[in-house]
């Protein structure tokens, strides 16, 4: 019989995903995390980048985060993301929109923008198609 965590995937939007898993990967601040049943609790932030999700009949399910909070209980992990999309749905083009405008900020010395905003949309951004990218390849 195979442990098993469930998982809650919401944004400030709505609940992105609900399920069973086997092993969850995040993106926590001080590097990547590995989450499986029974784990020590655990609260930490998320930086911008990838959810993994193994669901229990060896899906494995990507979500991209913008950041966020990670709670992790032995059985229960939730992600409390501020914006979170499932990889399949992402738009390639509007990532790298979103990205050459965060680059256009950040490259303004007027001293007018908030550069650490257009560093964490740049990170979003980045994330994005950093997802989009090894989706293709999985497809492949």
């Amino acid at each position: 019989m195979t442990m098993t965590i469930h998982v809650d995937i919401v944004s400030a939007e709505e609940e992105i995903f609900s399920g069973l898993a086997e092993m969850v990967f995040a993106p926590a601040s001080q590097g990547e995390v590995g989450i499986a049943p029974r784990h020590t609790p655990l609260l930490t932030r998320l930086k911008p980048g990838e959810v993994r999700v193994k669901t229990n009949d060896q899906e494995e399910l990507t979500f991209v985060v913008s950041g966020g909070m990670l709670e992790v209980q032995p059985h229960l992990v939730t992600v409390l993301a501020d914006t979170a999309i499932r990889a399949k749905d992402l738009d390639e083009a509007a990532a790298l929109e979103a990205k050459r405008k965060a680059e256009e900020l950040m490259s303004d010395k007027s001293g007018e923008i908030d550069y650490s905003k257009a560093q964490g949309e740049l990170a979003e951004a980045m994330a994005q198609l950093s997802a989009i990218y090894k989706l293709r390849k999985k497809v492949k």
